[in-house]
C-alpha cells in the first residue's frame, strides 16, 4: 500500500517541445513533474533546462491535443487536467500573420495568437490607425470562393508577385501595449483634404517612426483599379447561395486565432463585419473612410450587392473621378483647406447608420404635433397574368401608417385601406432618366409579405414619401429629427443620378485616359461597348466633378448605403417545421427570411421587437422570441450557427455605443451577448 503523502509527491515525466530558432539547441525536453506544480513553475523549470539567454516573456504553453493555451500560470497541472500523455508546446504568443485589407492590399504584421479575436482585431486596428475596431473582424476565405482562382492559376504561365506591406516593427505588433491616448479628445489632428491622409501630428499618437507614417498614408489612399482581366478572375457570386459562401468563414470573436486553426504566416481577410459605421470623422478616420470605401467598391465591382445600371454609372463616375484626381494629388498634397473639412463634416450627418437611434437635434422637435403627408399618388397592385392595376388615390401618411381614399374630399371618412408600415421592407424603384419614382413596400402579414407599389410624380414628392416610409419601417415618425436629413440624403442621391449629356463631355474622353471596364462590374462590360461606357460615365461624372476626394469617397459610401441590399449578410438555413431551405439575411436592425429560388422576402423580424434569443448547442439550433408571441427557430446549413448568434449579439452590442471619443469598449458585455455557452 502507498501512503497518501507518498502518492501526492509522486513525480511523472512530461515531454515538452520548445518552439525556438536556435538550430544547435535541442527542441524537446523531458521533465520530472508533479500534479501540484503550477504552470508558471513548469515554465521556470523548462527555461532553466534550455539554457538560452533570451527574453521568454512572450512564450506560453500550447496544448496541442486540446487546442488551448495554458495562460493561467497560477493553476496547477492537476487543475488544468495535464497528464503524462499531454503534448505541450512552449511557443510565442505573438506570431506573424498576413491580412488582406478591404482595398485588396496585403499587410504582414505580428498579432497575438493567444488573445481572443475581438482583442486581436482591436490591436490590429490600432496598428493600422482605424478607429471603432468593433465594426471589423477576421474572415477565413471559404474554399468555394477560391476555386475559380485556382483554375485560373493553373493556366497562367508566370506566378503573380504581390506587394506585401510589412508592419512587423510597430509597437503593438511587437507585443507592447498600445498608447491609450490614441483616440483622446486632446488630439489636434491635421487633416489633408486632398489625399485624405492623416498628417504627421496624428501619426505620433501611436508611433514615432517615419515608416509608419508612410504606411498609414498608403492605407488612406485609393489605388488605381485592377484590369478587367484580373477582375474577371476574382470570385463573383451569382446566386444567393453563392453570396452565403462569402459569410461562412467569420472567426469566433470569443476564441483565439490558434484555437481556430490559424497558423503563423496564414492569410486572413480583415473586413467590416458590422455595417454600422459610427462616428465617422475625416479628421481622425482617413484610413477607416478609405477602407470602407474600398470594401463598398469591391462589393459593387464583384456584384456581391445588386444595383441598377443608373446606380452603377454613378459608382463608376465617383471611381473614375478618384483616379483622375489621384494623378494630381502629388502636386497638391501639401495644401490644406479647413472649409473643405467643414463641408465633409456637414455631409457626415447623412452617413451614420445606427441601430434604431442616432437622434441629435433638440427634443422639442419630437414632442410637437406629428407632421403628416397628404398627396395624390398612384397605387400599383400586381395582378395575375402579368397585368398591373394602376389607379390614383388620395394618400395620407400619419404616424407610421399610410391610409388612402378615393379622393381628397372623402379623406374625412373611412379609408379604403390603412397600411401599417412598422417592420416592413422599403425598396426604391427609381429610374431618374425615365422619370420613374416608385416605392415598393413589402408589408408583413400573417402568411408572408403583402406587396404594395406607390408611384410619385417627381423627385421632391418621392424624397418626402420615401423618407417617411423608411422611418416608419423602423417605428419612427416624421417628427423624428432624422426625417429632414433623410429627405436631403435621398434628394442628393437623385441629383447625382440626374445628368444630361452636354457639349463639354464630348471632348473629355481625349483628355482622360479612362478604361471604363475597370469601373463597372463584368455584367455591364458585356452589355456595352467601351466607347458607350466612357460616354455614359462622363455624363454621370458631371454631377460629382466639383467634390473633394474625401467627399467623393463619402458620397460613394452614402450611395452604397442607399442600395436595398446594403448591410445584408446571407446564410442558408432550415426553419423549424419547414421542408425546404431558405436564405436568412442578417442586417443591422432586422432578420429577413428570403425565398432561395426567387430571392423575394417572405418575412421580416426587427431586432427592436426581439425579447430574447438562445442557441441549443447540442442540435445547433437558434431560437428567437419576438413580441406578440412570435417565435422562430432554425438551423444554419452554410455556416456554424455561432456566426449568426454572434451577428445578432454584435449588432445589439453596437447599438449601445455613445458618441464619446474617450469611451472604452465594454468587452465583457460584448462577450456576454455574443459568446454563447457551448
Amino acid at each position: 500500500m502507498v501512503s497518501s503523502t507518498e502518492y501526492g509527491s509522486h513525480t511523472w515525466e512530461l515531454l515538452l517541445r520548445v518552439d525556438h530558432q536556435h538550430e544547435d539547441v535541442e527542441k524537446e525536453f523531458l521533465l520530472q513533474v508533479t500534479g501540484d506544480l503550477h504552470v508558471g513553475g513548469l515554465m521556470l523549470k523548462l527555461v532553466e533546462q534550455i539554457k538560452i539567454a533570451q527574453d521568454w516573456s512572450d512564450y506560453a504553453f500550447w496544448w496541442e491535443q486540446k487546442k488551448c493555451w495554458l495562460l493561467k500560470t497560477h493553476w496547477t497541472l492537476d487543475k488544468c487536467g495535464v497528464q503524462a500523455d499531454a503534448k505541450l508546446i512552449f511557443t510565442t504568443q505573438h506570431k506573424m500573420l498576413r491580412l488582406r485589407l478591404p482595398n485588396m492590399k496585403t499587410v504582414r504584421l505580428k498579432v497575438s495568437f493567444s488573445s481572443m479575436v475581438f482583442r486581436a482585431v482591436s490591436d490590429i486596428c490600432k496598428m493600422l490607425n482605424i478607429r471603432r475596431s468593433e465594426e471589423l473582424s477576421l474572415l477565413k476565405q471559404s474554399e468555394g470562393t477560391l476555386k475559380k482562382k485556382k483554375k485560373k492559376d493553373k493556366n497562367s504561365k508566370e506566378p503573380a508577385t504581390e506587394d506585401i506591406l510589412n508592419l512587423c516593427n510597430s509597437p503593438v505588433s511587437s507585443g507592447l501595449p498600445a498608447n491609450p491616448g490614441l483616440y483622446s479628445k486632446t488630439m489636434t489632428p491635421i487633416y489633408d483634404p486632398v489625399s485624405g491622409s492623416p498628417a504627421s501630428s496624428t501619426i505620433t499618437w501611436f508611433s514615432d517612426g517615419s515608416s509608419t507614417e508612410q504606411n498609414c498614408s498608403i492605407l488612406a489612399l485609393s489605388h488605381p483599379n485592377c484590369s478587367p482581366e484580373t477582375l474577371a478572375e476574382m470570385y463573383q457570386p451569382r446566386t444567393l447561395a453563392d453570396k452565403a459562401k462569402l459569410n461562412a468563414g467569420w472567426l469566433d470573436s470569443s476564441r483565439s486565432l490558434m484555437e481556430q486553426g490559424v497558423l503563423e504566416e496564414d492569410q486572413l481577410l480583415l473586413r467590416f463585419k458590422y455595417y454600422t459605421f459610427f462616428d465617422l470623422n475625416p479628421k481622425y478616420d482617413a484610413v477607416r473612410i478609405n477602407q470602407i470605401y474600398e470594401q463598398a467598391r469591391w462589393a459593387i465591382l464583384l456584384e456581391e450587392i445588386d444595383c441598377t445600371e443608373e446606380e452603377m454609372l454613378i459608382f463608376a463616375a465617383l471611381q473614375a473621378y478618384h483616379v483622375s484626381k489621384l494623378s494630381l494629388s502629388s502636386e497638391t498634397q501639401d495644401s490644406t483647406c479647413e472649409s473643405e473639412v467643414d463641408e465633409v463634416e456637414a455631409a457626415l450627418s447623412n452617413l451614420e447608420v445606427t441601430l434604431e437611434g442616432g437622434n441629435k437635434s433638440n427634443i422639442l422637435e419630437d414632442i410637437t404635433d406629428i407632421p403628416k403627408l397628404a398627396d395624390n399618388l398612384k397605387l400599383v397592385r400586381p395582378k395575375k397574368l402579368a397585368l398591373k392595376a394602376i389607379k390614383t388615390y388620395w394618400f395620407v401618411f400619419r404616424d407610421t401608417s399610410i391610409s388612402y381614399f378615393k379622393n381628397k374630399e372623402s379623406a374625412q371618412g373611412e379609408p379604403i385601406e390603412k397600411l401599417n408600415l412598422k417592420g416592413c421592407e422599403v425598396v426604391p424603384d427609381v429610374n431618374v432618366a425615365a422619370k420613374k419614382f416608385g416605392i415598393k413596400l413589402l408589408i408583413p402579414v400573417a402568411d408572408g409579405m403583402n406587396e404594395v407599389y406607390l408611384r410619385c410624380d417627381n423627385e421632391d414628392q418621392y424624397a418626402r414619401w420615401m423618407a417617411a416610409c423608411v422611418l416608419a419601417s423602423k417605428g419612427r415618425t416624421m417628427a423624428d429629427s432624422s426625417y429632414q436629413p433623410e429627405v436631403q440624403k435621398i434628394l442628393s442621391f437623385l441629383q447625382m443620378k440626374n445628368w444630361t449629356l452636354c457639349s463639354q463631355t464630348a471632348s473629355e474622353p481625349e483628355n482622360v485616359d479612362m478604361k471604363p471596364e475597370c469601373f463597372v462590374s463584368p455584367r455591364y462590360t458585356k452589355k456595352f461597348k467601351s466607347k458607350q461606357l466612357t460616354a455614359r460615365i462622363l455624363e454621370a461624372h458631371q454631377n460629382v466633378s466639383q467634390m473633394s476626394l474625401v467627399e467623393a469617397k463619402l458620397r460613394f459610401i452614402q450611395a452604397w448605403q442607399s442600395l436595398p441590399e446594403f448591410g445584408l449578410s446571407y446564410y442558408i438555413v432550415r426553419f423549424k417545421g419547414s421542408k425546404k431551405d431558405d436564405v436568412l439575411g442578417v442586417s443591422y436592425n432586422r432578420l429577413i427570411r428570403i425565398d432561395m429560388a426567387t430571392g423575394d422576402p417572405i418575412t421580416t423580424w426587427r431586432f427592436s421587437n426581439m425579447k430574447q434569443w438562445n442557441v441549443n448547442w447540442e442540435i445547433r439550433q437558434v431560437a428567437i422570441e419576438f413580441d406578440q408571441n412570435v417565435s422562430i427557430a432554425f438551423t444554419c446549413l452554410s455556416a456554424d450557427c455561432k456566426i449568426i448568434h454572434e451577428y445578432i449579439g454584435g449588432y445589439i452590442f453596437l447599438s449601445t455605443r455613445s458618441k464619446d471619443h474617450n469611451e472604452t469598449l465594454d468587452e465583457e458585455l460584448f462577450h456576454k451577448l455574443t459568446g454563447g455557452q457551448e
